[in-house]
């Protein structure tokens, strides 16, 4: 089969589909004390669910697929360590932690429907998201600077959402945005998240009090140096070095090459990486509504690429995609999540909930 030339990351549509609708069974190891229930355990705990298969777990605990016949729907499963359970504070945190997700109801963040104990077990019932993380699909393909930017477009929505609401993320890496097979961007894990403004009187995180939560690459500095003292900036730096990794397929580590450098990309574009980057927050943008404002005009603008620097060396601007941005954008992340699916033998949403990675 001649595949078009205009093809979406240069995979056919039939492929697409094929890889998209592929079933893997990778499941991973556990990295707790204490090995995952299994299916018949927690089935026989959730009655109302058809428990299918073990599809994560980590040091928190595993998630699995289910299917719940009473709305015909499938469900991820969160049931969290025996060991953390043993722990009556714990406990208690997970339930503030399960309020304050159930307020997050918003297309580009994984939606929690419920969540609670049942005999030994607590468990968050979630949204199942049938797709690859933002690693497995960078892997699979190279995004292009326009679908980097509608990437980062969706995920300073989400954000932005979270954080009127008064809850930080504290961990946006690559592992926690979430590309379902149709092209759906989704940020995943709020679970080391921070009550902010709303609420500030009970300023406790929801994790180990004091405790240094992220992932160092994408940490911002204060998160490190002063924990207590986070806010949503911080959220903003670790989104910076998101955008940065789409643009470059690097960490901004040392001494970094502008995302423009040997490309095409437009230099606004650094401005606005560099400026989420800034060390100090108060230099950085103050909220990601500033960000989604700046990545929109450069989007409306030039589609990312840069004006006076066209494949043929000429001053004219590229010309912009006929389809619409969403629906090339949609047709492109749907291609990549199914390259990603189909070259890494994943478990459809294994990457998307394997908890304290």
């Amino acid at each position: 089969m001649e595949i078009a030339a205009d093809a979406p990351q240069g995979l056919c549509p039939k492929c697409v589909l094929g890889a998209a609708a592929k079933a893997t069974e990778a499941i991973p190891q556990s990295r707790g004390r204490t090995t995952a229930p299994t299916v018949d355990e927690v089935a026989a705990q959730f009655p109302e669910f058809e428990v299918l298969e073990l599809i994560g777990a980590g040091g928190m605990g595993a998630v699995y697929k289910a299917r719940q016949p009473k709305l015909d729907r499938f469900v991820a499963l969160k049931i969290l360590s025996a060991d953390l359970m043993d722990d009556p504070a714990f406990a208690q945190r997970f339930n503030r932690e399960g309020q304050i997700l159930a307020r997050l109801s918003h297309p580009h963040i994984v939606s929690v429907f419920d969540f609670g104990n049942r005999g030994p077990f607590l468990y968050l019932l979630m949204e199942y998201v049938d797709g690859v993380n933002l690693r497995e699909a960078m892997q699979a393909a190279k995004f292009a600077p326009g679908d980097c930017l509608a990437l980062v477009q969706d995920l300073c929505a989400a954000l932005k959402f979270a954080h009127d609401e008064g809850i930080l993320h504290r961990d946006i890496k690559p592992e926690n945005v979430l590309l379902d097979s149709r092209g759906r961007v989704k940020i995943a894990d709020f679970g080391i998240a921070k009550l902010i403004g709303r609420n500030a009187s009970d300023s406790a995180t929801l994790t180990q009090q004091g405790a240094v939560m992220g992932t160092l690459h994408y940490m911002a500095p204060e998160q490190l140096e002063t924990p207590l003292d986070v806010d949503q900036r911080a959220d903003i730096y670790s989104l910076g070095v998101v955008f940065y990794e789409l643009l470059t397929g690097e960490l901004p580590i040392g001494r970094f090459a502008l995302p423009s450098d040997n490309s095409s990309l437009d230099p606004r574009v650094d401005e606005v990486v560099l400026r989420a980057l800034e060390r100090k927050r108060e230099q950085r943008y103050q909220t990601v509504g500033e960000v989604k404002t700046e990545v929109d005009a450069i989007t409306q603008s030039s589609n990312g690429e840069s004006k006076g620097r066209g494949s043929d060396g000429d001053s004219t601007a590229r010309k912009p995609p006929k389809s619409t941005p969403k629906t090339s954008r949609a047709v492109k992340l749907t291609a990549i999540s199914a390259a990603a699916s189909l070259l890494l033998g994943i478990a459809t949403v294994s990457s998307a909930f394997v908890v304290d990675t």
